[in-house]
């Protein structure tokens, strides 16, 4: 690796107006210096574009991009990731907080890791509330600030696979020949974390690092709280995206054992999609969970 190679920062709003100042405030803040950044707006109806464009004013080297009407996270990151230069890649919402040396110690992941083949470093990150308040640790801490249960590191395929850890996708680096081979984000979906974690993790190894890299921010309009309502479209929209993403998974893997753990993933989506009152997708998933069982 360089000594000090060039990392893209991609920040995505969609209304965002409240909190996106902050977020790029965050960026410029790095103890790293090495970054260029990049700014999307998905056509937000809250005026978060104006206040993009007011910070702007003292940041003319900044790339901006203005959907003109919403196309999804998918697209637009895909859309900006194409003016992005740098040899790593984060990919931060416009309502979360990168710590001061957030980069630094992921690009120190990467330099000192003994795994080889890494395309991917993730950390820990603390929950806040609409007013910056402390709610939680994604991976949970003892007193010592040390991580309880730590995520694994290296080949975490079947782990991503049956949901045995989660992964915090707004503290991860990623490697820009990630993206490249993987084809970016793929468009067809709702959302974008999964996806890529389970088709990264066929040909990369992952390096996790126990410190916390970024304050991530609950919502009630988070993507996470959104996959159990009832009668929703948005919620039908998202778990249809992850069944997609199962079915890809259940083309690509190549043993029983990775089908058993697929299995584990797939009995957790039956049971949201069955509170959520989608019959007909959960039809689909008991057709797929017997593919994944005999075949």
């Amino acid at each position: 690796m360089q000594n000090s190679p060039l990392v893209s920062i991609l920040c995505l709003s969609y209304n965002h107006a409240q909190f996106v100042e902050e977020a790029l405030h965050s960026v410029l803040s790095q103890t790293y210096k090495n970054i260029e950044l990049l700014i999307a707006d998905d056509c937000s109806p809250d005026g978060s574009k104006s206040v993009i464009e007011n910070w702007l004013k003292n940041h003319p080297e900044v790339i901006f991009v203005s959907n003109p009407t919403n196309i999804g996270n998918t697209k637009t990151f895909n859309k900006l990731l194409a003016f992005a230069k740098g040899e790593y890649i984060i990919d931060l919402a416009a309502d979360d907080v990168l710590l001061p040396d957030c980069v630094e110690k992921q690009l120190n992941a990467f330099t000192n890791s003994k795994l080889k083949n890494v395309g991917i470093v993730y950390g820990n990150a603390e929950s806040i509330s609409e007013t910056n308040t402390h709610l939680d640790y994604y991976y949970e801490i003892n007193g010592d600030g040390k991580i309880i249960n730590p995520p694994p590191s290296g080949n975490i395929y079947l782990s991503v696979l049956g949901q045995y850890n989660k992964i915090c996708s707004v503290s991860s680096m990623v490697k820009r020949e990630v993206y490249d081979k993987l084809g970016g984000y793929d468009e067809h979906l709702a959302y974008e974390d999964l996806d890529l974690w389970i088709r990264a993790s066929r040909i990369y190894n992952f390096e996790f690092i126990p410190e916390i890299l970024i304050q991530k921010r609950e919502l009630a309009s988070s993507l996470g709280s959104q996959f159990f309502v009832k009668n929703n479209a948005r919620t039908r929209k998202l778990n249809r995206s992850t069944y997609t993403i199962i079915r890809k998974a259940l083309q690509q893997n190549t043993s029983k054992e990775e089908n058993r753990a697929l299995l584990k993933r797939i009995h957790y989506e039956m049971s949201k999609v069955f509170k959520a009152g989608d019959f007909s997708l959960l039809a689909k998933y008991i057709g797929t969970e017997l593919r994944a069982r005999f075949f």
